[in-house]
Parts: structure tokens; sequence; C-alpha cells
């Protein structure tokens, strides 16, 4: 029963610490009680040990992510269920591993695989056909991005690496303490933990505090439509979004604005990509830029292209009949009065079971075709190789991150790395009703701007729309499910950051850590293991 309530302690504790209703202060410790029970369990005579660790902690893991994510529930009934119970398996699996582990070593190596193997978990997590990174530890300071300037050197892994040595060294004081019973070990870890957590918020604060505002700056102007997906969004039509999208721009646009940005998928009728450059998108885009000659325009996009050719078809492609194929694209486009040529980029980071089905070759043959569907949009997505810069004239470029790729960390450096000097971000999140969802959509933003040391512009559909500084700091937003616009000034900038030259290095050295440490105790145990 004490095992039990440990786990349970912990799956409240991690949920508790998330954003951006939590405070981070918890997820130091959260790991504690469950860390206690499988020690417990590990050195104890008792029998199907295996499976009672991997119970505490699925029922620690289903609480973080039924609370924190429950919300998916709200677009998708199976997609919210197959997440928080796949994840909740996922992350139980890399707890197993730590105790199968942590039978054959010591403390110390044990410890290492730990912090390892779950930073492996979390970088396979980025880059997997079943991605889903939104759990991944480095993000629960979002909301709280005084405390992770140096994000900047190390990205969210950074973060990922702190939590696990608050909750080690922790989890080493307690079993120390029960073993010897001495007050000086209580001082020592108390001491050691207040280091290990302020040693690191003082860099930040210092950071925070010491840091720069790019000098060179632009006006933009973010537009909030609010359409409802479910109801309005794939219910009218191009012409009647870009009316009200010109009547917006109308208002917000003033004598210096260089660029005005609309959401996600905001012209969804579904042009035909060969038709795009006559389409109504195009045209209302172009009726937006005459407003002020100084003004561009950036917006989302439904696009496809059909054809009968088997030599275009690719992994992606959809079938509708006999030799009849089209691919389908979620695209960001710019029209520039300073650029002759319309610029176009194709989403590349999909949301699981939406926009892509996960390694289809295997799993259609048994599940068939269970893409959700959101809206009417249930076709795989065509995605492109390349992080595409779209420039506002011929110096000024900005990265097109549309909806999801916003969480992923290495991903978005790959647009900073092609000369972005500051993030757009067109989203639509209003699938998920006003829940934590779209809060904390918005939220992990925040760490791409410390990451890159970028100004964001953020066009929400429904919200929220926002402005973020290069510090991570919200300096202006748009509420949830209101129709409007805001106006500000994005700083421009074109040094990189060292997060931005070397991606999640942190990862790739946890990688070698995790495989070496486990080998060598698979190893060890086979040699000491009675005959």
């Amino acid at each position: 029963m004490k095992n039990f309530f440990y786990a349970l302690l912990s799956g409240i504790l991690l949920a508790v610490s998330w954003p951006t209703y939590g405070f981070p202060l918890f997820i130091f410790f959260a790991f504690v009680p469950l860390l206690l029970a499988e020690f417990r369990i590990r050195n104890k005579s008792v029998k199907r040990k295996k499976l009672k660790v991997f119970g505490l902690a699925y029922l620690s893991f289903f609480i973080w992510n039924v609370i924190t994510t429950y919300w998916i529930y709200f677009s998708t009934p199976f997609g919210g269920v197959f997440a928080v119970l796949a994840n909740s398996l996922l992350m139980s699996g890399v707890f197993m591993l730590y105790h199968l582990v942590a039978k054959r070593t010591g403390f110390s190596a044990a410890a290492a695989f730990l912090v390892s193997i779950w930073m492996v978990f979390e970088k396979i997590h980025l880059n997997w056909d079943f991605s889903w990174p939104w759990l991944n530890l480095g993000n629960v300071f979002s909301e709280y991005i005084s405390w992770v300037q140096w994000y900047e050197y190390t990205g969210t892994f950074g973060g990922t690496l702190w939590v696990w040595l608050l909750n080690i060294a922790i989890f080493k004081g307690i079993l120390q303490y029960q073993e010897f019973r001495e007050k000086s070990l209580i001082i020592r870890t108390s001491v050691k933990s207040l280091l290990l957590l302020g040693i690191p918020l003082l860099i930040s604060f210092y950071i925070y505090n010491t840091h720069e505002e790019p000098s060179e700056t632009i006006e933009v102007a973010l537009l909030q439509p609010n359409i409802n997906p479910y109801t309005e969004k794939y219910n009218t039509t191009d012409s009647r979004i870009g009316e009200l999208l010109l009547n917006l721009s109308r208002q917000a646009i003033t004598d210096s604005t260089a660029l005005v940005i609309a959401p996600e998928t905001v012209f969804a009728d579904g042009t035909r990509l060969t038709n795009f450059p006559n389409s109504e998108a195009v045209f209302y885009a172009r009726q937006i830029a005459r407003i002020n000659e100084k003004t561009n325009f950036l917006g989302g996009i439904t696009l496809y292209e059909r054809f009968n050719d088997p030599a275009k078809v690719r992994k992606q492609s959809n079938q509708l009949g006999p030799m009849d194929w089209y691919d389908d694209y979620n695209s960001a486009y710019l029209l520039s009065n300073n650029i002759d040529s319309l610029q176009l980029y194709h989403k590349s980071k999909l949301v699981v079971g939406v926009e892509n089905f996960p390694y289809q070759n295997i799993l259609k043959p048994i599940l068939g075709n269970i893409m959700i569907d959101l809206g009417g949009t249930v076709a795989m997505k065509t995605t492109q190789e390349e992080r595409e810069v779209l420039y506002l004239n011929k110096s000024t470029g900005t990265a097109p991150i549309i909806c999801y790729e916003s969480v992923y960390g290495e991903y978005v450096t790959g647009y900073v790395n092609n000369n972005a000097s500051f993030l757009s971000i067109i989203t639509n999140d209003a699938w998920w009703g006003n829940t934590q969802g779209h809060k904390q959509h918005l939220s992990y933003a925040r760490l791409r701007a410390v990451e890159n040391r970028r100004y964001v512009a953020r066009s929400a559909n429904t919200g929220i729309s926002a402005i973020i500084n290069s510090r991570g700091d919200i300096v202006e937003k748009l509420g949830y499910e209101k129709q409007g616009f805001i106006s500000g000034k994005i700083g421009l900038n074109s040094e990189k950051t060292f997060y931005v030259k070397y991606g999640d290095y942190l990862a790739r050295i946890a990688q070698f850590l995790a495989l070496f440490i486990f080998l060598f105790a698979m190893v060890k145990y086979r040699r000491t293991r009675p005959s």
C-alpha cells in the first residue's frame, strides 16, 4: 500500500508541476516517491518484481499524462485515449529499463543510466513517426522563462538534465539517511540540492537581466479571425475569409507595417498547387499588401496536387483510385512587395493520426484507414526536406513555423541556421476548445525564443496570438476566442546561439552513455551471476 501511495504521489507532483497552471518547483522531487517505491521492491524478497515496478510506474505516468494532456480528447476521443495510454506505456518501459540496470549495477551507474535513457526516450519522441514530445521534461519551465535563459546553450535537454539531477540527489540523500540515521546527511543533501537548484537559477537570472534586445526592428500585424474549425472553417469559402482578413488588415496596417501574418490553413478551400498563383489566397494577399507598399503578407493555405503518373508517387501520397493519386499540403506562403516570386513552405512536422499515418506499410493492412477526422482533414500530408526561410526582402527572412512544428527545439534551429531573423508561428489551436492545450502550445513558443534568441510573431486562428521577445517574454497578446489583431515591433537578429549551432548535443551524449552503461550492466551480470 505504501508503494501505491508513492506512485500516486509522483503522478500528482508531476502533474501539478506542468504549465500553464502548475509550479515547476515540484518537478525537482516529483520522481523521488516512485524511485523509493522501485528501490523498496527491488531490495525485498517479493514475487513478480518486474510486474509490480511496471504497474507502479504506469500509475504515476498515467496520472501525469491524463491530467496534463486530457484536452486531446476534445479534438478526437480515440486520439486522446491512445496518446495517454501509449505515452504512459512508453514512459513505464523506460523506467523498467532503469529497474533492470539498477538490479545489476551500483547506485551511480544506475542513476547515470536513468538520466541518459530518459533523455534518449525524449530524443526518440522528437524524431520517430509516433512523435509526441509534449511532456518532455525541459518544457516544464515554459511559464518561468527567467529560470532557463541558459537554454540558448543547452536547449530543453538542459532542463531535463537539471530535473533529474535534483531528483537523484534528493533520492540518494533519503536512502543514506534511512540507512545511517545521521542528521548531517540531511544537511548535506539539503546543501547539495540548494546548490543544484540555485546555481542554474542565478546564472539564468544574470543572463535574463543582462540580455540586450536587438536594435533593428520591423513592425508586424497579427490577424486573429476566430473561425470555428468544426462549424465554419470548412463550410465557408476562401473569398469570404479573404474579405475578413482584408477588413482586419485595413484596421491593423500603419505606415510602418512590414508584415501581416494570418493563421494556419486560413485559406482552407483546397487549392491545386499549379493554380496557386491565381488563387483567392494570392488575390487577397495582394489586396492586403497594396494597403501599404511596404507591407508583405504571410498566411496559411491548404494545397493539393493530383496526378496519374506512378513515378510521382511518394510515401506520403494519397491514392484515390487506380492510377489516381494526390499530394496534400499544409503550407505557408509569403507574398512580398520586394521580391517578385511567391514563396512557399510545406509543413513537415506532422500531427500523428491527423496529418501522418505512422508506419502505414505495417499498420494500414492491420488497422485500415484510421486517420482522425478534424473538420475534413484526414489526408496524409506531404512534407519537404529543408527548413525554408521566407523573405520579406533580400535580407530579412522569417521562419514559417506551422502549428505543431513549434514544439520541436532542434527542428526550429534549422530555420535559424538558414538565416531566419525572427520566428513566425501560424497555428490553429481551436480543435481542443478552451483548455490547457492552446495555452501550453503558446507557452512552449517562449522556449523557442530563448533557444534561438529570436522574436516570435504568433498568429493563431482563435488565439492566443502573441508577440514574444528574445528573452521569452510575451509583450503583446490577443486572448482566446477574440476576433481582431495585434501590432508591435519585432526585433531582428542574425547571430546564432550555441544551441542553434550544435543542437541536441546533450541527447547525443546521453545515447552513448545509456548504451555503454546498459551493455556494461548486462555483461557484468552474466559474469557474476551464479552458474
